[in-house]
């Protein structure tokens, strides 16, 4: 199935979510999260949900990493394809930015090569680990940034697709995707 396709329906299914059926399916991810094998490293890059879109809440997440008392990484929109990675700390300031994500304000520069993993958000994926996001690519330059062993971890609210079609040689791939149901590994 072609990209554009492939968001159109997921934009979709996510809209027909309630919130009380998006935090379940978000617990369910986060307690499947804890069976990675990615929980001895130091640096965790966490993205904060666009409520308005029904992206997976990560506040579980955020609870887990603080309870192994991890660095987190959050980012922040830079220009039209940038991530600035900022550590998250007790003084760290959320607002929304104009797209209504959510993003520190300012704070400790992480530099991308300090991260170990980065869980990612996405609307849908495949079986081959290829992710499809809102089709800004700021995800795809980060990663292609990091470290060639970062742990790239997508979190989905739906089972993957079969194949994604159209996948670009910038497409950096999933190494795991994690849904309510299921772990994929790739």
């Amino acid at each position: 199935m072609l990209k554009k396709d492939l968001r159109l329906t997921y934009t979709k299914r996510r809209e027909d979510l309630s919130p009380q059926t998006v935090s379940d399916l978000s617990l369910e991810i986060a307690n499947l999260l804890l069976k990675l094998p990615i929980w001895d490293h130091s640096f965790y890059h966490l993205f904060l949900p666009i409520t308005q879109k029904k992206e997976v809440d990560t506040s579980y997440i955020l609870s887990i990493l603080q309870g192994k008392d991890k660095n987190i990484v959050l980012p922040k929109m830079l220009n039209d394809q940038d991530l600035i990675n900022y550590l998250l700390t007790d003084s760290t300031v959320i607002k929304l930015n104009q797209w209504k994500v959510p993003e520190p304000l300012d704070g400790i520069e992480i530099p991308t090569e300090k991260i170990d993993v980065v869980i990612l958000p996405l609307l849908a994926f495949d079986l081959n680990g290829n992710r499809i996001g809102y089709g800004k690519g700021y995800y795809d330059v980060l990663l292609s940034k990091c470290r060639p062993d970062v742990i790239k971890v997508g979190l989905s609210l739906f089972e993957a697709e079969k194949k994604i079609s159209d996948v670009s040689p910038l497409d950096v791939p999933l190494d795991y995707c994690v849904s309510p149901k299921q772990i994929y590994k790739f």
